[in-house]
């Protein structure tokens, strides 16, 4: 295995896991953003007030984004367990 295929290997697997968790941090950052604005509306200066909208905002996502997320963890899982005999020469 050559040191451009790891550098591959490891390019991918970052982007991959930076593909899964853009669904559920893009949806923290939106409702933590609504939140504020509203906090900042209202004045209420609640610093636990954000949580329990964050928490239901990201199962929400996890719920709706979870298939794609299995699938694209399972497609790069099989195809990573397929490149092993390719790896070994």
């Amino acid at each position: 295995m050559t040191p451009e295929e790891v550098l591959t290997l490891g390019r991918d697997a970052l982007s991959l896991g930076i593909l899964i968790a853009a669904p559920l941090l893009l949806t923290a950052l939106i409702v933590g953003v609504l939140i504020g604005v509203f906090q900042a509306a209202t004045q209420i200066n609640e610093m636990t007030l954000s949580f329990i909208p964050k928490l239901l905002g990201m199962a929400a996502a996890a719920v709706l984004a979870g298939p794609w997320i299995l699938r694209m963890l399972s497609e790069y899982t099989v195809a990573l367990v397929r490149g092993i005999p390719a790896m070994l020469h």
